[in-house]
């Protein structure tokens, strides 16, 4: 059995494909097979169903999987170990980044981050929280910045800050003369949310499904986007919810619109988070550093109500 092996094990069943799985691992499909029913006749069981379309793992294979990832990921430390020893911060580095985050944070702390460890080559995607998790557990992301807590074993949750719920409402709006609104002054009949997937979105359902007589399927409009969202507000459809960053950069004439709830405010949690078997962890101490240190002058919000983003089944 080699770590090779293992690797093209995984690479199957991450793609259900023998041809899809052989391009990622940058071998001929005979090859990839080959090894794989190599290893296949050592234990002799069968790990996956061939008959089957697209191809899934056997009942024991599933168990291989399992032990199989965590065996990949202990060789990788071989390597970080290595580096620490070293005191080196570099190689490829696999961040996502959530959408209601990305466009404010990132523009906040990649310059600073680039110049400080230029030896890291970031490669940064823009995914939703879902895909994040799934690929942290399939060690295809080194880390993330999502809303937390996300309640998954495998995964460790770092905070970086608390970030407050800041209401949007045009002067059409039965609030606009409220100078700070309360979480009981919510409802779903008049809020124009994100569209499903957006974990910001679950967040307001949970926080307006506090609340009495508040139905998820009252409303209609949805849209892709905040910036779609202030849009829509202006033109009097509604009014919705800002994360509190994306309230600095508004204009002078929209921020009028406004309005912070009274303490403790409701908040999103955000954090880095990575798998529990902490490769790249230099890494990610320095991402965590060069992060904090910025965010910490933007945003210092203390007294505030963290809410899931876990959609409430």
């Amino acid at each position: 059995m080699t770590i090779t092996q293992l690797y093209y094990v995984l690479a199957v069943a991450e793609h259900q494909n023998f041809t899809k799985a052989a391009q990622s691992c940058f071998v001929t499909q005979p090859t990839l097979s080959m090894q794989i029913q190599k290893l296949e006749e050592e234990l002799d069981v069968l790990i996956f169903d061939r008959g089957k379309k697209p191809i899934e793992l056997t009942e024991v294979g599933k168990k291989i999987v399992l032990q199989a990832r965590n065996i990949v990921n202990e060789s990788d430390r071989i390597q970080d170990i290595v580096d620490q020893q070293k005191g080196f911060i570099g190689g490829e580095f696999r961040l996502g980044i959530i959408p209601t985050i990305m466009p404010t944070l990132l523009p906040m702390f990649l310059k600073t981050f680039i110049k400080k460890h230029a030896k890291v080559k970031l490669k940064i995607e823009e995914l939703t929280t879902e895909e994040i998790i799934q690929r942290l557990e399939d060690g295809h992301l080194d880390a993330a910045i999502a809303a937390t807590p996300l309640e998954k074993e495998n995964l460790k949750e770092r905070v970086i800050y608390y970030e407050p719920f800041v209401g949007y409402i045009p002067q059409n709006h039965r609030l606009f003369e409220k100078k700070h609104i309360e979480v009981n002054d919510l409802d779903l009949h008049d809020m124009l949310l994100l569209e499903d997937g957006h974990c910001f979105r679950d967040g307001i359902i949970n926080l307006c499904k506090s609340l009495k007589n508040q139905n998820e399927d009252t409303f209609q409009l949805e849209s892709g986007s905040i910036e779609t969202l202030i849009k829509l507000s202006n033109e009097g459809l509604g009014m919705t919810l800002l994360p509190y960053l994306h309230t600095l950069d508004l204009k002078d004439h929209l921020k009028t619109n406004l309005r912070h709830f009274t303490e403790p405010s409701p908040a999103r949690e955000v954090s880095l988070v990575y798998h529990k078997s902490e490769l790249k962890m230099q890494i990610i101490d320095a991402l965590y550093d060069t992060i904090s240190s910025i965010v910490r002058g933007a945003i210092a919000f203390q007294n505030v109500k963290i809410i899931s983003p876990l959609p409430k089944k």
